[in-house]
């Protein structure tokens, strides 16, 4: 059982965004995904043949329901599932990246006891080719003014909520019906640049690495194993992920510029995260000054910490927290705080309010439930 629903803004707000609710086996969700993303404007990419076929592999070992979604695109396709040309997923309509803040507030730092973590999420409102410092064509939308909110509820498994910007068949932020949250963001942007080569890799994709989370893992500490004894690719341009769970454990994963994995805790309270590697540069006292390419990186994990260190956290305050570091509305600045998250991973839902246009004018807060049946 299928379902997509308008859930904020129109034609005259900057985002109109589509709520789908997937029901059925991980075949039956991925032929739908496959539908709605054709819709888009979606086509299978090619690939080299030895590294389809290794990705299948990987896939069928290691993440058994994007294998199994894939098949489902195949059968849309009218494709062999087991064909090698050609890469049936990366549901992508609009490209991928972002800078961001985010803070995970632990039960212990909490009013009610729940682990709750919000987020930011910065990108250009700009079209393709504005970013590529072209005009733009005619009919073109901005990049992120079409995002989804995507639930699916498996026959069996974790159901999730993601929000997507870009592929349906991964996500920026997730939660899934054990409770356990992963949001993405760029992890270097002093050194950020366009990938020069995009093809398909044997692994998980940077965009789709929170939805193999929630596919996968319960807790924080199935999803250290899974990201440690799994292959990653990310094209080039670092992102660094939140994870945290309804146990209240949360850490950061994130790649250092030499490739070397690093899982970084801060232990039992606040953990703030923005766009600089943590693991360089752990304690939130003693940062660097921001640069004119570090987009504001320290002075918002600065401002995240010093209003949240020592503190009782309401889910008010945490709120007003991610307002305090939200981007400001400046003609000149080619970033908006696109939407805010938060996820109360004892109740298990992800709240989110999305950008409609400048005058700070943001949607009411929708609240999305995952749910195992």
């Amino acid at each position: 059982m299928n379902n997509m629903t308008r859930v904020a803004g129109g034609k005259d707000d900057f985002q109109l965004v589509h709520h789908l609710t997937l029901r059925g086996s991980q075949f039956e969700i991925g032929r739908a995904l496959t539908e709605e993303a054709r819709r888009l404007g979606w086509a299978p990419m090619a690939a080299d043949p030895a590294v389809n076929r290794a990705r299948r592999t990987w896939f069928e070992r290691h993440w058994p329901q994007h294998h199994a979604r894939m098949d489902g695109a195949a059968a849309v396709l009218g494709l062999d599932p087991d064909q090698d040309e050609l890469a049936l997923d990366g549901l992508n309509y609009v490209p991928e990246g972002s800078g961001c803040s985010a803070l995970w507030i632990p039960p212990s730092a909490a009013t009610d006891g729940h682990g709750r973590v919000g987020r930011n999420y910065d990108f250009f409102p700009l079209t393709s080719s504005e970013v590529m410092g072209t005009a733009p064509r005619p009919g073109e939308l901005p990049m992120a003014s079409r995002p989804y909110v995507i639930t699916t509820v498996p026959d069996e498994g974790l159901a999730s909520t993601v929000i997507t910007m870009s592929d349906l068949d991964g996500c920026m932020d997730g939660i899934n019906s054990a409770g356990l949250a992963v949001m993405l963001l760029v992890a270097d942007f002093e050194h950020a640049a366009p990938p020069e080569h995009v093809s398909p890799q044997v692994g998980v994709g940077s965009v789709q690495l929170p939805r193999f989370l929630v596919d996968t893992c319960e807790n924080v500490e199935q999803a250290k194993q899974a990201l440690l004894g799994a292959k990653q690719y990310d094209h080039g341009l670092s992102l660094h992920y939140l994870v945290a769970d309804a146990h209240g454990q949360a850490f950061v994963w994130e790649r250092g510029r030499d490739g070397r994995e690093h899982i970084v805790q801060l232990g039992d309270g606040p953990l703030c995260v923005t766009n600089h590697l943590l693991h360089r540069h752990s304690d939130p006292m003693n940062l660097p000054e921001d640069t004119p390419g570090s987009f504001g990186t320290y002075a918002r994990l600065r401002t995240l910490y010093e209003r949240s260190k020592g503190a009782t956290v309401s889910p008010r305050d945490l709120r007003d927290h991610l307002r305090a570091v939200r981007q400001a509305e400046d003609p000149a600045l080619p970033f908006r705080t696109l939407w805010t998250t938060v996820f109360d991973t004892a109740d298990r839902t992800l709240s989110a309010r999305f950008y409609l246009g400048d005058g700070r004018r943001y949607s009411e807060e929708l609240v999305f439930h995952p749910s195992d049946r």
